[in-house]
C-alpha cells in the first residue's frame, strides 16, 4: 500500500496516468467539491487544460444519510436511484432534495462567482476526486456531466475500492484509479495529510487557476 503525502502528491501520481489527454481538444478537469479540488488542480496544470468544479450533492436516506437514493447537480439536474428512492414517500424525497438543493446553491454561488454556468457540451470531462469509497458521489457526477452535455466522461482518482471502481467502469467512458488495494478501508488511510478542505481553500485554488 502506498500512501500519499497530501492531495497535491496524489494529483501528481494521477496526472502521470492521464498524459494521453495532453493535446486533446475540449478537455476540462472537474474537481469534485471539496476534497477533489486540490487533486484536480495538479492534474489540470499537468495536462494544460482548464480547471472547474462540479458541485454534486448526494441525496441520503433520512435515517441513513450515507445511503444515497440520488443526487443533485447544477442547472437543476436531479438523478434518482429508483430502487432506493422507491422506499421513500414523495414528501421525504422533496424534503431531502430541498435541503441539499439549498447547500448546492450556496456552494455554486460561492465557488462560481463570476464564472459562467458549467456547460460541458461536446467536451471530455475528467472528474477528479481524492478517493473512491462507495463511488455513489462519483457515479452521480458522471450522470450530471452527461446531462450537462459532456461527449466523454473520465473519472480519475488516486485510490479507490475495487467494488466502487467496477461499478463506475460500467457507467463512465473510462476510469483511472492509481491504486485499488484489496482491503480498502477508508480514503483517509492512504494520505498522511487528509485535512478537511475548506470553502476558502477551494476558492483560492479556483482563483489561482483562473
Amino acid at each position: 500500500m502506498t500512501t500519499y503525502r497530501d492531495r497535491a502528491e496524489a494529483g501528481q501520481a494521477l496526472a502521470e496516468r492521464l498524459t494521453a489527454l495532453i493535446g486533446e481538444p475540449d478537455v476540462v478537469v472537474l474537481g469534485l467539491v471539496r476534497g477533489g479540488v486540490p487533486v484536480a488542480r495538479v492534474v489540470a496544470d499537468r495536462l494544460g487544460v482548464p480547471l472547474d468544479v462540479l458541485v454534486v450533492r448526494k441525496l441520503g436516506m433520512p435515517w441513513a444519510r450515507e445511503v444515497a437514493f440520488g443526487a443533485l447537480g447544477p442547472g437543476g439536474v436531479q438523478v434518482l436511484n429508483d430502487m432506493v428512492a422507491g422506499r421513500l414517500s414523495s414528501d421525504d424525497i422533496a424534503e431531502v432534495s430541498r435541503r441539499e438543493q439549498a447547500e448546492l446553491e450556496r456552494r455554486e454561488q460561492l465557488y462560481r462567482r463570476d464564472r459562467p454556468p458549467l456547460d460541458l457540451t461536446g467536451r471530455t470531462a475528467v472528474i477528479v476526486d481524492d478517493g473512491l469509497a462507495t463511488g455513489a458521489t462519483a457515479r452521480a457526477a458522471v450522470e450530471v456531466a452527461r446531462r450537462l452535455g459532456a461527449r466523454r466522461v473520465v473519472v480519475a482518482v488516486p485510490v479507490g475500492a475495487q467494488e466502487a471502481y467496477e461499478l463506475l467502469a460500467a457507467e463512465a467512458d473510462q476510469v483511472i484509479c492509481a491504486q485499488r488495494p484489496p482491503e480498502f478501508g477508508a480514503v483517509s488511510a492512504y494520505y498522511d495529510d487528509f485535512h478537511e478542505v475548506s470553502d476558502e481553500e477551494v476558492t483560492e485554488v479556483l482563483t489561482a487557476s483562473a
